[in-house]
């Protein structure tokens, strides 16, 4: 190996490249920005044709503006897991169908936003599971067993004294039908009262007893030579059919999620629970009704009435 022979000190700093230094530029920088294909094709375009290239813009506008209503009508169509699209005979079920016009929301001061609209009513309906009928029958019992008679063995009438025993009669059956009326008013009731009452108008509404001579239903496969049997009156009131079972279960979740769309409603954690369980089990009905009468009279009289959207039982429902 050959041996190291130190050099200067001073040569070490020493360059022997005669290449100019780098002279810094004084000119701005300037950052030229990568334009895509398509960008440069809308560019020679506006630049050659400027009307057409406004044409298109007017067109792609209007494209935008139809697409974003079609998009806000879907959303419309596809409602609310818990309240669907409000209907009028939903909206009669915060009264049980004892008032025929609806309530209109108001603003701060108190101004409706809206005017009233006609609500289909069942006046015949009465508290404490009475209807008209029975009311009227009880009344009519009632004057005849407390109307004063005069006995046989009486020998000397007193006009006077009969005349003042017939207005105090009519006098006490005048109260008494007061107070009957008062008690058996709807209006007056509880929750309670008006959740049975509501299960009574949808059993009438949604029974097949009524709808089977009114709704068209479905009909099953029949094989090739087969005569269809006509089926048997039923015997009473329907009251375990899906669609009557959906119509009671749409009753009692209008109103848990009334209660919980009030002030303190978010501290409500049982009924959360209890409006959720509720949800679900209309969900799995209305899916077993879609499979059975999808497209029948009964399916369509049902959709229409109650307002049940899609939201209702397709895909998951989160509350």
């Amino acid at each position: 190996m050959p041996p190291r022979i130190p050099g200067p000190q001073g040569l070490r700093g020493l360059t022997l490249c005669l290449r100019p230094a780098s002279i810094p530029s004084l000119q701005p920088l300037m950052q030229s920005a990568n334009l895509s294909s398509k960008e440069k094709e809308k560019a020679r375009r506006m630049k050659q044709d400027p009307y057409a290239w406004a044409q298109a813009q007017q067109r792609k506008a209007a494209n935008v503006s139809r697409q974003e209503e079609i998009e806000k009508q879907r959303d419309e169509a596809w409602g609310s897991p818990v309240h669907g699209i409000t209907t009028p005979f939903v909206e009669s079920f915060d009264s049980a169908g004892q008032v025929p016009l609806s309530t209109p929301p108001v603003d701060k001061i108190g101004k409706p936003l809206c005017d009233a609209h006609p609500l289909p009513t069942s006046p015949h309906l009465r508290n404490y599971l009475l209807d008209e009928r029975e009311v009227k029958e009880a009344i009519k019992l009632a004057a005849q067993i407390t109307k004063p008679v005069v006995p046989e063995n009486r020998d000397i009438v007193d006009p006077e004294e009969e005349e003042a025993e017939l207005r105090e009669y009519e006098e006490k059956h005048r109260k008494a039908l007061i107070a009957i009326e008062r008690i058996a008013d709807l209006s007056n009731g509880s929750a309670k009262d008006r959740k049975h009452a509501n299960i009574r108008r949808c059993i009438e509404t949604f029974g097949r007893h009524e709808t089977d001579h009114t709704v068209e239903r479905a009909q099953p496969p029949l094989s090739r030579g087969v005569v269809p049997q006509p089926k048997p009156e039923r015997a009473g009131p329907d009251t375990g059919s899906s669609e009557v079972q959906i119509a009671i279960l749409t009753s009692k979740i209008r109103a848990l999620a009334t209660e919980l769309e009030g002030p303190k409603g978010y501290r409500d954690k049982n009924n959360k629970r209890s409006l959720r369980r509720l949800c679900h089990k209309r969900q799995r009905l209305l899916r077993y009704m879609e499979r059975k009468e999808r497209g029948s009279g009964r399916w369509q009289h049902m959709i229409e009435t109650l307002g049940l959207s899609p939201a209702t039982w397709k895909e998951q429902i989160t509350l």
